[in-house]
């Protein structure tokens, strides 16, 4: 190859390096920060009727499960109350006090963006989107199923910051028969948990019959949290847990075509989405009814309790825990059996569990996650070791009789019969088994396909920094360096292995390299690190198998 060629190709590969930067630029696929839309109340600007509808009916004898309530005759909208706000280390919240629902979650310790200070909304009422936490007593005596609409409470404070290890939030009620109602919110320092307990006190001279609800409401909207538009995509929707199944998927195109109706003792429902989830929990020993509904191009899914009866001068306290946060593993496995599984690493999360714990431990010892994910990929390279080096032998006695192979089908190439016979002999005399290499790439496959996944669904990896210009392992290298450098290792291994005696294969054998460099292009810089890394393993494992099967020094 001349100097001229050689120059003619990096110019060409210089000028497509700058057109890709440009048409990322202009098309490419762009981290949106949120828009900070004011946040209203969630009734506002509707009536009684439109906001009751919006409830599960109770399961009492007397009236079907399966349909919403009907409001009573049109009143007339609740004036504007001031919402309540709740700090806390790590979580925004407002509440509503018409209802008393969580209209606003923001967690303090996820940017919305890498460059933005704001925090990153999970649940809001505003123009941009709906995605809100209802709950309430609803029932023959319930306040939510008045047909005046959702109970207006009030509360000591509208502003609450936490000071100490906890801080209970109270909102209060009267009914026009006496009986007092208490909502309590309880936060914990470090946890995005919250403890949400209604309390009655009958000071009536009738009994208190209610049920209590938990609902999360959401509009179809995308995924505000899922960064990356290629490869595979992060789930969204609802999950309910049930005895009957433990983890079952209802997504939004399910919830169009049809209701999704359980009971199950104990249990929870989550809306689930990348990295980050919301969940109701109800109190466990008591058997409860789960749901979906569709209304008004809304999706609710939540959960309704047994009625409860409250006597005369009686109390009675009915709770459940809301989770809104990230997709930690230590905070879900303690609120709930199987509530870790929305962390979803697909079926083959039976090997994706121990490589995440892995990870995770690498990372203690390290302090970068892009270091872990470098560690993580040599132990794995060193466990399947043996098997790599099989395949890499296989295929290096394939390279070293490349042309003795060559020469017998130049010989026979018109009689193929013959020339299957003397490639028998061929195989048999040096020990070459052509399938060598194809049983223990089988076997890794699983394990690639899990880590994959474990990087995609870390919440970790948000927003982490790795070396010099990536400052996010979660989203793509913003000068595609990394795919570039694992298309050249892609080829540089390539070239390790043997021709395919097949020459239209052997084309699109080099086309491989440049065709996963363009898929790889938007990839999370933390998938292709690990590709990067594996690939330059691979090829210092080959490369010295190949130097031994050339000099003789192994033998099978």
């Amino acid at each position: 190859m001349d100097v001229q060629r050689v120059i003619l190709i990096a110019a060409l590969a210089l000028v497509s390096y700058l057109m890709v930067l440009q048409w990322n630029d202009d098309y490419g696929p762009a981290q949106q920060p949120q828009q900070q839309a004011a946040t209203v109340s969630a009734y506002a600007d509707t009536t009684p009727a439109q906001n009751v509808s919006e409830l599960p009916q109770a399961t009492d004898a007397s009236a079907s499960a399966d349909i919403p309530v009907t409001a009573g005759s049109p009143a007339t909208a609740p004036a504007m109350q001031s919402l309540i706000s709740v700090r806390t280390d790590v979580l925004d919240v407002l509440i509503d006090p018409h209802g008393g629902d969580i209209i606003q979650v923001a967690l303090q310790e996820h940017l919305s963006a890498l460059a933005s200070d704001q925090p990153f909304i999970l649940l809001e009422q505003n123009a941009n989107r709906t995605y809100v936490a209802q709950s309430g007593l609803i029932g023959r005596d319930g306040p939510d199923a008045s047909p005046d609409g959702r109970p207006v409470y009030t509360s000591a404070n509208t502003e609450y910051v936490m000071d100490g290890d906890a801080l209970s939030v109270d909102l209060n009620l009267t009914t026009e028969t006496g009986v007092q109602v208490t909502k309590r919110f309880s936060f914990t320092r470090g946890e995005y948990k919250v403890g949400v307990e209604t309390i009655v006190n009958n000071m009536s001279a009738a009994p208190f019959n209610a049920v209590l609800f938990g609902q999360i409401k959401r509009d179809g909207s995308t995924d505000p949290s899922q960064q990356t538009s290629m490869g595979m995509q992060s789930y969204l929707g609802a999950v309910f847990s049930t005895a009957q199944n433990n983890y079952q998927k209802v997504d939004f195109g399910d919830m169009d075509e049809e209701r999704f109706v359980a009971s199950s003792p104990d249990g929870w429902v989550a809306m689930v989405q990348h990295y980050f989830l919301s969940a109701w929990i109800p109190a466990p020993g008591a058997e409860y009814k789960y749901e979906s509904r569709k209304l008004n191009g809304q999706y609710l899914v939540g959960f309704i309790s047994p009625e409860f009866s409250v006597a005369p001068g009686q109390s009675e306290t009915v709770s459940a825990t809301f989770y809104a946060g990230p997709k930690d593993v230590d905070q879900l496995e303690k609120i709930a059996p199987d509530l870790n599984l929305t962390i979803d690493y697909g079926w083959l999360w039976w090997i994706a569990s121990p490589l995440y714990m892995l990870l995770k431990w690498i990372h203690s010892i390290v302090g970068n996650w892009g270091l872990a994910i470098i560690g993580i990929t040599i132990l794995v390279k060193a466990a399947l070791f043996h098997l790599n080096a099989k395949a890499f032998r296989s295929m290096a006695k394939m390279r070293k009789f490349g042309p003795e192979m060559a020469r017998l089908k130049e010989l026979y190439g018109d009689d193929r019969q013959k020339m299957s016979q003397e490639m028998m002999k061929l195989y048999q005399k040096e020990k070459i088994n052509p399938l060598g290499g194809c049983l223990p790439i089988l076997v890794q496959m699983p394990v690639f396909i899990a880590l994959y996944w474990v990087l995609m669904e870390s919440v970790e990896l948000r927003h982490a920094p790795f070396y010099g210009y990536i400052q996010d392992l979660s989203q793509m290298d913003p000068y595609f360096i990394l795919p570039i450098l694992m298309g050249v290792t892609m080829f540089i291994q390539q070239s390790l292995n043997p021709t395919p005696p097949d020459p239209m294969q052997a084309k699109m054998m080099k086309m491989l390299p440049i065709l996963f460099t363009f898929f790889f292009l938007w990839f999370p810089a933390g998938l292709v690190l690990y590709w990067l890394v594996n690939n330059i393993l691979s090829i210092a494992q080959q490369w010295f198998i190949n130097k031994q099967i050339e000099a003789g020094e192994v033998k099978d």
